[in-house]
């Protein structure tokens, strides 16, 4: 049985206006495609990639894009039980089910589940107006409310949030008073989570995607259901949340095996918890010599005075390609290369570069892209 895959517009300024449509879609009456009704251009790039308006199977209740860092945007196709299953095990982990605040795009995934998780646990979201970025006045004001309540409470964020809200007293405070801050999208600076351990924030880390409806391994180790297994260095996840497959990609290699989603990650596990070393796909040849990207951020973020950072290779006319780097943070360039001097030469980035702001696509992901634009290919 099929029906049309219907469009379904996302105001950042009132979110909470999804939350019928949700409902209407986790009970298997409709099937939609959220799209940021901000961005026109996001929106029509959604619209013709994931064939909006044409027929889809009436098992899907979501079709949830990718960020499309690496060319079109992907639509994974998600049925009630992915949600549902999802959003069960999520509470199952943190200890029962509470109220969320929801302070990210509710277009993404880990929007859409903060959503998802209300409505499953039949309690109203407080939704914060994303329109203008992330405010942490707002948020706290909105953390205050919660805590009002005496209820559990918890909420969702991408790095960067935890990060700024951290820089004042009013955004610790609000971070204090969840009981759980579920953070993911993107590695978190191991300074930052050291320093929201000693202020007492139970910030716990995730690790998922839209195709497996969100994050399914938390602080390294599996959510009720899941399964994660490593092959090839390449991370492998399973359960009742991986995706029917690719809306604009049926047949994808990803969704192979029955069950299970391979990614485009490479990890280990050690001591039984799962450790992403980077993307597959953006691992730096330099010279015969091959580099996670993830491996020389983790370095930098460890320096004093970085608070966010992007390693990528440019073209080089001998190496092939050159380590290149963009941070965010108070410290001077020399005092970051400082820093490194214990790393192997090759490893050193050629190119160093303090910005403002790191250019991202989607919330808390550096646009690699972006970034590569910002350097000139190294010449000999």
């Amino acid at each position: 049985m099929t029906r049309t895959l219907d469009v379904l517009p996302v105001d950042p300024r009132n979110p909470a206006t999804l939350l019928d449509a949700l409902e209407d879609a986790i009970a298997g009456q409709a099937t939609y495609l959220p799209v940021p009704a901000h961005d026109r251009e996001r929106t029509e790039l959604l619209r013709r990639s994931q064939l909006a308006g044409q027929p889809i199977s009436a098992d899907v209740a979501l079709v949830v894009a990718t960020s499309g860092s690496t060319g079109t945007p992907k639509g994974a196709q998600l049925t009630p039980a992915n949600l549902v299953a999802s959003a069960d095990a999520t509470h199952h982990v943190l200890g029962g089910s509470g109220q969320w605040l929801l302070a990210m795009p509710a277009h993404h995934i880990a929007g859409i589940q903060v959503l998802v998780r209300s409505l499953i646990a039949g309690i109203d979201p407080l939704c914060l107006d994303v329109s203008a970025g992330f405010d942490v006045d707002k948020f706290a004001a909105a953390a205050g409310e919660l805590a009002a309540t005496g209820d559990r409470s918890y909420t969702s964020l991408a790095p960067m949030q935890l990060a700024k809200a951290m820089d004042t007293l009013a955004g610790i405070e609000a971070l204090r008073a969840f009981d759980a801050v579920l953070v993911g999208g993107a590695a978190t600076n191991p300074q930052l989570l050291r320093a929201a351990e000693d202020l007492r924030i139970n910030v716990v880390t995730t690790y998922g995607s839209s195709e497996t409806a969100g994050g399914c391994v938390y602080d390294g180790r599996p959510i009720p259901g899941a399964k994660v297994r490593v092959t090839g260095g390449r991370i492998h996840l399973g359960g009742p949340m991986i995706a029917a497959g690719y809306r604009n990609a049926p047949g994808h290699e990803a969704f192979a095996e029955d069950g299970w989603f391979a990614t485009s990650d490479g990890g280990e596990i050690s001591d039984g918890r799962l450790v992403v070393t980077g993307r597959l796909d953006a691992v730096i040849d330099t010279g015969g010599l091959k580099l996670h990207p993830e491996v020389l951020e983790r370095e930098l973020m460890l320096v004093d005075g970085v608070s966010h950072a992007c390693v990528v290779g440019i073209p080089h006319p001998r190496f092939g390609q050159a380590v290149v780097a963009a941070y965010e943070g108070s410290a001077t360039v020399s005092e970051v290369m400082e820093n490194l001097d214990h790393l192997p030469r090759w490893q050193i980035p050629k190119d160093l570069r303090k910005v403002d702001a790191l250019p991202l696509i989607g919330p808390g992901k550096v646009d690699r892209r972006a970034v590569a634009g910002l350097f000139q290919p190294v010449s000999d």
